[in-house]
């Protein structure tokens, strides 16, 4: 008795032939050696792989029922076209001979369907509008009418809801019968309905049929025939009256007139019961149509092969003067007809060629299917399952004695019944409080399948919302109890066969939204709590209210409140402007999920990119569990929600955590129940002890704690931080010095010069905004702006030491490019290519483009690789560039070291060979940014962090000292100005004289023949062996006093003459 009673609870292998013996299916032939243990029933029924488990379910059900039963136990269909799926399929209907074709998914398509969002579908349809104000409104129909066997009229109406009185939709009058058909309604203020009743030859119906008086649209078809006088009211697609008790003697009378908006007292007018609202889509059949046919109707679809007598798209009707035409858009719930109608995979079997063979039929024909599970799985469920069989846990030995027999889980089925459902959530809500010992691993896999068939029962009209409420109540009990911190130890055994505690979240989501309509019938809100699970369900009428939606848990102390989940009133203002009346909320709260799930299992590794001074260690799930489902007109529609939710974890001494706002995708690694994903989620902000999301669709929402080891001491934070703003401040000034000087000094204008003043550009400005970037960061556009900006000018300071490097390599090695093509190419390369990698950048990741809490690239996405991508690879260039450089140096070295005397070396040899290799790496260093290849290492040591800054925060003063200040060209170009200085000094106390030689005679000879002074001795050579002559010219004047001369001296330099002036300044002047 117990071990039947448990193989009913747990339903591990239900198979069932539907109509013939389990015993006549064939023998097991070739399916694998290690089914042996198996049952006779099992063995013949699931095929073992290596890795996987096939398991043929020979009980039809419809697709999305075959996913759930899948999904009961733990295990998925099997998807079409992969191969290891095909061959599983392939053997187990080769030895059940099954012939009918089996479910299969597609692994392309989302396998969650319900939780994709539906849009909502509308149609603008020209519609007649009645006023309070108006008393003859009316349009009569211009069609003729023959005598009627059978009628259906179709119309969709919208009640005044300040009009209280008896009114007629539309009404028929024959010459010889006024009122033969027709269509009244009346308010009724008490329950807010529309109260409807027919009139067919004369005969009036009762008031009973009816549609809230709620200002929406409403679909109104009322029909009779003629053979049994059958008349029905179908409103919005259901069948709300019907009857027999009209005259059968005859048929409707023709030649009759048609008024809508009016009753006739007389034929064609005497109007008295005006209507006051708005009535469009109003259609006339000869013919008495079926109800598929009205709800075809319904979801504004046309009917096939239906003639009608009137059509409304003819708009063949006069209009009286005091009606109107208006346009309406009129919601038509046709996506969920198409959805009813849409078809799936299926496998049909194998061609002669032993190919699978795929087609699809419709999801809602009922179908064997194949299960798949991974092997390790179904032996831990068959080992559990044999242990309890064996020897009943406490729990599961109390439940069979209070269920008795009861067999409600016999068989795979569509759904399970009212009583069923509450039978055995009443008995398991029984036995958890009457036991006293903890829940055993398969106690725990037992209540996860009651839940999961359990959360299935659909919302029957005829049950009440206190049976609702006890359902929900006994449902949301026993999931609390599975989820409890108590049994967390568990989940470590149950994780080895289910897929997790979100699937108890999962069933619950499912639960709440079949039962909603009856949780909410007779009122706008209500609410189920446990310990650790508390669910609310609101309903809003939109034309009353768009206030914003609130959904809080339990208040847990902290100052920062609750947690709690949000849609603003413009996304209800939306909604109600895309033409919805109701919004269905279903919140719920998860207070103990955190302590179940593992540190290292069910958790996402996000990308982690370190700057150095943190470590990660992980992700654990920091917070609790908050849903929110939304359904518009009861269709589930997505919407952006935020959220604030507390965090339930402490930052350790030496530990810091990083707030990551996610969901939990059941799409992704389906097999385990899905996983936590980020995608469409951001951090708005982080408090102490809270986090605010925002997230654009809706779903199951968590926190994940990035865990970081502090690597580097606050005291070295900061110290790095003021060495960075002095660094930049230093070189910023360095950098404009350094301007200054190649622009006012008259530096001789070369490639070199123009590409130095470029990159100091770029340079100075990245630092500039860096300095002041953290001002902005309080300001999201304008931190977006420098973000850009100092992504900008820092990728254009690369491609100008890209620059450097190629100019460089054009010296040392020959390159045929003119100067005029080559700048060209220059300017190209460092001005436009940063320009378009920050515009693809920004234009292709907007959203993503800034870190969350500073002005830079957001290093935990791939937008940083915008930037450190072309970053490696000036590095890696203009590495190649140096090396070089360093050869050719040290090769000139030896060269010129051969050709000088051994008395001219004053050095050794080897010291001028490393100063050959070191003086090149000096110099080049800070145009090439090869400093910047240290940063590989920051994270490795505080040390290397702070050389980094010292490198790279006074890149300016180096570029100043080695560029500026003892660059030769800018050291020349001052002492020309000096001198210059002091030859207009000089000009200004004597007469001017004429220091060029005649150019009539030779320099050379008129030079040779001016006497020498004595006084006047060269030393420009400073080795014997190389002698060089000078030659000066000395000029008197009778106004300088003795001491006093001018003299010019020419010396011979590599064969040009270069003139040096000197001269003496009178002590006069």
């Amino acid at each position: 008795m117990m071990g039947m009673l448990f193989f009913i609870l747990l339903a591990h292998v239900l198979v069932v032939g539907r109509s013939e013996p389990t015993q006549s299916w064939p023998e097991r032939g070739g399916l694998e050696a290690e089914g042996e243990e198996l049952g006779s029933v099992d063995s013949a029924l699931v095929h073992m792989t290596e890795d996987k488990v096939f398991q043929l379910i020979n009980a039809s059900l419809s697709f999305q029922w075959a996913k759930r039963f899948c999904s009961s136990q733990f295990s998925v269909l099997t998807a079409k076209q992969m191969a290891e799926d095909e061959e599983g399929a392939l053997l187990l209907l080769r030895q059940s001979q099954l012939k009918e074709p089996i479910w299969v998914m597609d692994p392309n398509k989302p396998l969650d369907r319900e939780s994709v969002p539906v849009s909502k579908q509308y149609k603008v349809l020209p519609t007649l509008s009645f006023s309070p104000e108006s008393k003859e409104g009316h349009a009569r129909l211009d069609t003729h009418f023959p005598p009627l066997q059978a009628v259906t009229v179709c119309a969709r109406v919208q009640w005044d809801q300040r009009h209280n009185q008896v009114s007629t939709i539309f009404s028929y009058a024959a010459p010889v019968f006024i009122n033969e058909f027709q269509l009244r309604g009346r308010a009724d203020g008490a329950d807010r309905q529309v109260l409807l009743a027919l009139i067919v030859h004369g005969h009036h119906c009762p008031y009973k049929a009816s549609f809230p008086s709620d200002g929406d649209w409403h679909q109104v078809c009322v029909s009779w025939r003629n053979s049994d006088g059958l008349w029905a009211i179908h409103v919005d697609g259901e069948m709300r009256d019907t009857g027999t008790r009209t005259d059968t003697t005859r048929e409707i009378y023709g030649e009759g007139i048609f008024i809508v908006g009016q009753d006739q007292d007389s034929f064609g007018g005497d109007f008295t019961e005006p209507f006051v609202g708005n009535i469009t889509d109003l259609n006339v059949w000869n013919v008495t149509l079926k109800e598929d046919q009205i709800r075809t109707l319904k979801a504004c679809r046309p009917l096939e092969n239906q003639d009608s007598i009137f059509s409304w798209n003819s708009q063949n009707f006069t209009l009286n003067p005091d009606a109107k035409t208006v346009h309406a858009n009129i919601y038509c719930p046709g996506l969920l007809s198409q959805r009813q109608n849409e078809e799936c995979d299926v496998l049909e079997g194998w061609s002669s060629q032993s190919t699978p063979q795929y087609s699809r039929l419709p999801c809602s024909q009922d179908l064997p299917f194949v299960c798949r599970t991974s092997k390790n799985r179904y032996l831990a469920m068959k080992e559990l399952k044999e242990a309890q069989s064996y020897r009943p846990s406490p729990f599961m030995s109390h439940l069979m004695q209070i269920s008795g027999d009861s067999q409600v889980m016999e068989e795979p089925q569509a759904a399970m019944s009212w009583d069923q459902a509450s039978q055995l959530l009443n008995v398991s809500q029984q036995a958890l409080s009457e036991t006293q010992e903890p829940l055993e691993a398969a106690d725990m896999l037992s209540l996860m399948q009651i839940l999961s068939r359990a959360a299935e029962v659909p919302a029957v009209a005829n049950e009440s919302r206190p049976a609702a409420e006890l359902l929900s109540q006994q449902f949301i009990t026993v999931a609390d109890n599975i989820i409890s911190s108590d049994n967390a130890h568990m989940w470590d055994v149950v994780k080895e066969v289910a897929s997790g505690p979100m699937s108890v979240v999962r069933s619950i989501d499912r639960m709440v939204t079949n039962l909603n309509p009856l949780l909410i019938a007779d009122r706008d809100s209500v609410q189920i709590q446990s310990n650790n699970i508390k669910l609310q369900v609101q309903q809003r009428n939109l034309g009353e209210t768009s206030e914003s939606s609130n959904f809080c848990g339990p208040h847990s102390g902290n100052k920062t409140g609750p947690d709690c989940i949000s849609l603003s009133s413009q996304q209800m203002q939306e909604l109600q402007s895309n033409g919805f009346r109701k919004v269905t909320l279903l919140n719920t709260w998860y207070g103990s999920l955190h302590q179940i799930f593992n540190t290292d299992e069910n958790i996402i590794t996000f990308p982690d990119v370190s700057d150095g001074s943190q470590r990660s260690l992980g992700t654990v799930l920091g917070s609790s569990v908050i849903s929110s489902t939304v359904l518009g007109d009861g269709q589930p529609i997505s919407m952006p929600v935020r959220f604030q939710l507390q965090h339930k974890a402490q930052n350790p001494i030496g530990f810091v955590y990083q707030p990551i706002c996610a969901f939990w995708d059941f799409n992704l690694m389906p097999e385990d129940g899905g996983s936590w994903s980020s995608y469409g989620c951001e951090v708005l902000s982080t408090q102490e002890d809270s986090t605010t999301c925002s997230c654009n669709h809706t779903t199951n929402f968590a926190l994940l704690l990035q865990i970081y080891e502090v690597e580097r001491s606050p005291e070295d934070e900061r110290a790095l931080q003021m060495l960075t703003f002095t660094g930049c401040g230093v070189s910023l000034c360095g950098l404009i010095f350094t301007l200054i000087l190649f622009t006012a000094v008259g530096v001789p204008k070369s490639d070199r010069t123009t590409v130095h003043k470029n990159l100091i550009v770029a340079l100075a400005l990245g630092q500039l905004l860096l300095m002041f970037s953290d001002w902005a960061s309080t300001n999201h556009e304008a931190c977006m702006l420098v973000t850009a900006l100092l992504h900008l000018f820092f990728m254009a300071s690369f491609s100008w030491m890209l620059v450097e490097g190629l100019l460089l390599w054009s010296k040392v090695v020959s390159v045929n490019i003119s100067e005029e093509r080559r700048m060209r190419f220059y300017y190209a390369l460092g001005w436009g290519l940063p320009i378009v990698i920050v515009t693809v950048t920004l234009t292709v990741s907007l959203n993503k483009y800034k870190a969350e809490t500073h002005c830079w690239l957001n290093i935990e996405s791939n937008i940083i690789w915008a930037f450190v991508g072309p970053v490696l690879f000036v590095l890696a260039v203009n590495t190649v560039v140096l090396c070089r450089v360093v050869m050719v140096t040290v090769s000139s070295a030896r060269r010129r070291a051969k050709m000088l005397s051994p008395s001219c070396a004053s050095k050794p040899h080897t010291f001028d060979l490393t100063w050959a290799a070191t003086r090149p790496v000096l110099i080049l260093l800070p145009v090439l940014g090869l400093t910047w290849l240290c940063g590989v290492l920051v994270h490795t040591s505080p040390v290397v962090a702070y050389l980094f800054i010292i490198l790279n925060a006074f890149q300016g003063l180096y570029i100043f000292l080695v560029y500026a200040v003892y660059n030769s060209e800018v050291r020349n170009a001052i002492r020309r100005i000096q001198e210059k200085r002091k030859a207009l000094s000089f000009t200004n106390c004597s007469q001017p004289i004429s220091f060029l030689p005649s150019q009539r005679t030779p320099a050379a000879f008129w030079a040779q023949s001016l006497p020498i002074p004595s006084s006047l001795e060269s030393s420009e050579s400073s080795c014997p062996a190389s002698s060089t002559t000078s030659s000066s010219l000395v000029f008197k004047n009778e106004s300088f006093r003795k001491d006093s001369f001018v003299s010019f001296s020419l010396k011979p330099s590599s064969g040009n003459q270069v003139v040096e002036l000197t001269a003496f300044k009178p002590s006069g002047c």
